[in-house]
């Protein structure tokens, strides 16, 4: 067997299909997010890249657990003060 022919079998054994259950009214919405060329495949990772994008935001702007630059300078300064 050629290498090309193992690529190839080794691309599609990664490539199998699933079906999902949605409704219509979600095919419908999901649809809205593409064009005519696009399939759903591709409206469906696109959304995942953007729900992936956005919880990373949500992640780094968050205000919890967090104090403010001139705080941390203030519990800096008092843990290791400097020389004078």
């Amino acid at each position: 067997m050629t290498e090309s022919l193992k690529t190839m079998e080794t691309i599609v054994a990664i490539m199998t299909n699933t079906t999902i259950q949605i409704s219509k009214e979600t095919k419908k919405l999901i649809s809205t997010f593409g064009s005519k060329e696009d399939t759903y495949e591709v409206i469906v990772r696109r959304l995942y890249d953007m729900a992936v994008k956005e919880q990373l935001r949500q992640l780094l702007m968050t205000s919890e657990g967090t104090i403010s630059i001139d705080e941390a300078r203030k519990r800096t300064e008092k843990k290791w003060p400097r020389s004078k």
